[in-house]
């Protein structure tokens, strides 16, 4: 009977345990998800150095349509700026006809140049 019952204890221990590293998984697994989601917070100071190479198109304060086609982007959130800059180097982001140039220029930046300059982009006046 103690065997039985001791079994029983074991048992429910090790499905508990079982339980408690699946929820801890889920919980890492919704946290890695969030994280790749929101882009970092980036460093205006150091975007504005990364946007200097863009400004021949976007112009000195981002406030021209580049080429006469896109957007102003001068003042979009830095959100929008990352995804858009991560959907040009994917080749995903359709852009005004501009997907070749941008796949281009975005292709040199990395995750943290994309969250500057955004975060420059962003502190921009429309």
């Amino acid at each position: 009977m103690k065997k039985i019952a001791l079994s029983l204890i074991l048992l429910g221990s090790m499905a508990f345990a079982a339980e408690a590293n699946a929820t801890k998984a889920e919980a890492n697994a919704t946290k890695a998800k969030a994280e790749a989601a929101a882009p970092a917070a980036g460093d205006a100071a150091a975007g504005k150095t990364v946007f200097a190479k863009c400004a021949g198109c976007h112009g000195q304060n981002a406030e021209k349509k580049a080429l006469g086609k896109s957007d102003v982007i001068a003042g979009w959130d830095a959100a929008k700026v990352v995804a858009a800059l991560k959907g040009f180097k994917a080749g995903t982001y359709k852009g005004h006809g501009m997907e070749a140039t941008m796949k281009g220029q975005a292709s040199t930046l990395s995750d943290a140049d994309m969250a500057n300059v955004a975060a420059y982009i962003a502190s921009l006046k429309k």
